[in-house]
């Protein structure tokens, strides 16, 4: 329950050399709050930033939780577990789905969903300048997943998620792969930290909604195809790995949830 002090939505923004797309991003997330009738917090995570991230967005009004440069997956669990919303909206720094698809999620929250997921796959979900291979390359990669480590899930790569703050803080709270200890990393990290968090949701019971959306490719993007492919691969693997060798702490009863209408 939101008091008078918790806004009803923490949107949280992991950053790293952003200070080029992050003041449009921010401005864009802005124009659409001010219309809104809920309280929200924009919190951006700077990953160690070589650049004027966080200054840029401290001027932009939003919060600022500076971190040291431990790649994309630290900096979104330290981001969650600051945040303090009823609801937690992930989103990348480069707002790649716009955040007018933002209430399509809430709607599946509401109706009872612990967790909603932006999804580039299915019936209504589009793609704006991707190029081919990288389409390939991620289908690959989901069919990877799917077979190693999580079911029944089409995009678990989208950035765009929510998740009621405690079911967020739960499942943030075990994971292992860049949780309190995660090492410090040179350039820029894309990983596979979403294939960890949703992998302990469905282990700890929580069901989860995939919402197809709208996506655009960009330009300006850090991802190295061979690079993060590898290190992205070594997380699926690492998440298999760390089940088997019970690392995971997944039996204490799960959030209380809504049954989804």
């Amino acid at each position: 329950m939101t008091t008078n002090n918790e806004p009803f939505l923490s949107i949280v923004i992991p950053a790293y050399n952003e200070e080029r797309r992050l003041p449009a991003t921010l401005a864009a997330i802005k124009a659409f709050l001010v219309n809104e009738p809920y309280t929200a917090e924009v919190i951006v995570v700077d990953d160690g930033s070589e650049d004027g991230t966080a200054e840029v967005a401290e001027a932009a009004g939003a919060t600022v939780l500076r971190c040291a440069h431990r790649g994309k997956g630290f900096a979104v669990r330290a981001g969650a577990l600051a945040a303090r919303g009823d609801i937690i909206l992930l989103c990348d720094a480069d707002l790649a789905t716009p955040i007018e698809e933002w209430p399509r999620l809430r709607a599946a929250i509401e109706r009872g969903y612990p967790i909603a997921i932006g999804s580039r796959e299915g019936i209504g979900a589009s793609r704006e300048g991707e190029p081919w291979y990288r389409h390939v390359m991620g289908r690959v990669f989901n069919w990877i997943i799917r077979l190693v480590a999580l079911r029944g899930i089409k995009d678990t790569q989208c950035g765009f998620k929510a998740l009621r703050r405690a079911v967020a803080r739960d499942l943030f709270q075990r994971v292992r792969i860049y949780g309190d200890d995660a090492p410090i990393v040179h350039g820029a990290a894309v990983t596979a930290y979403d294939v960890e968090l949703l992998f302990l949701a469905q282990r700890r019971g929580y069901t989860i909604c995939e919402i197809p959306v709208k996506w655009r490719y960009g330009t300006e993007t850090k991802v190295n195809p061979l690079r993060d492919s590898w290190r992205n691969l070594r997380d699926v693997l690492r998440v298999r790995i760390n089940d088997w060798c019970g690392k995971y702490d997944v039996t204490s009863t799960p959030i209380e949830e809504v049954a989804p209408r």
